[in-house]
């Protein structure tokens, strides 16, 4: 891949992109927010031009509560403006590496969600993220769709650093148990992403770390690895609610991105490998 413009470098998947690229000595432009608003049409067919190869997508509103109440200003963001940017991309040629979530999904699947499920959001977020696959298809720009879920990486805000913090100076910690998915490694997101770019997969794929878990078993390993004594105990989303509804199962199906890739590694292991990298 060449000549390859990430947008969204501010973000903690977008830093991932960079890093990696630059440690593969690929040349790349990248945007941030105060460089490119993708609101602005105009904006981003300056940035979108005939040449550019790839352009991935990592910008995206990512209040998954807040957008309850924001509804309007997430689907711009994560939908409409996604469509402007594929119909751009179909324009000059380019191709689209754009990211989606496993909250397209209603939750009450019972296997790992296919890549072809029908999509059934059940709040805000996973609404306004639907409307962009929806638009990205509409386009026919050649384009790799990945899904993924659960993000973290040794940077940014994301549960591992959030637990990992707090289970350093609490005695215990009350975390849901009922709602099931697969923890997704940032770094080793944008990683597989690139090599099936690479080795011309097109079309949606699921990327996460390998296995699945609940949000209290991930929180058990990360507070058993920074402080044993923290006690890490299971609870019902019922006792902490939240403005926007959580599927109770999301894990999307990863065996056709294995069958490219190889297997992918295990949560428990990328989660290592992060708190490993941060200070102690």
């Amino acid at each position: 891949m060449s000549d390859i413009l990430v947008i969204g470098v501010d973000g903690m998947l977008g830093r991932c992109w960079s890093e990696l690229l630059e440690s593969r000595g690929v040349e790349h432009r990248a945007t941030m927010l105060e460089d490119l608003d993708i609101r602005d049409r105009a904006a981003m067919n300056r940035f979108i031009t005939p040449g550019t190869k790839w352009v991935v997508n990592c910008a995206a509103y990512t209040l998954v509560d807040a957008a309850e109440e924001n509804e309007e200003l997430a689907n711009e963001v994560n939908g409409h403006a996604v469509g402007r940017m594929a119909e751009q991309c179909k324009e000059v040629g380019s191709k689209l590496l754009h990211y989606s979530t496993d909250y397209v999904f209603d939750g009450t699947a019972r296997t790992p969600y296919p890549t072809d499920h029908p999509r059934e959001p059940v709040n805000a977020y996973g609404r306004s993220k639907a409307i962009a696959e929806e638009l990205i298809e509409r386009s026919g720009v050649e384009h790799l769709l990945v899904r993924s879920s659960w993000l973290y990486a040794p940077w940014a805000k994301n549960f591992v650093l959030t637990i990992r913090e707090l289970a350093k100076t609490r005695p215990s910690l009350r975390v849901v148990d009922d709602q099931r998915g697969r923890p997704t490694d940032s770094r080793k997101l944008a990683e597989v992403s690139l090599t099936l770019a690479e080795q011309g997969s097109r079309g949606v794929f699921h990327v996460t770390d390998g296995g699945e878990c609940s949000w209290f078993e991930l929180a058990a390993l990360i507070a058993d690895i920074v402080n044993p004594e923290c006690r890490v105990e299971p609870c019902t989303s019922d006792e902490f609610p939240l403005p926007a509804p959580r599927p109770a199962y999301s894990v999307l199906d990863i065996s056709a991105t294995e069958r490219v890739v190889g297997p992918l590694i295990p949560w428990e292991a990328r989660v290592r490998d992060v708190l490993g990298l941060l200070e102690p």
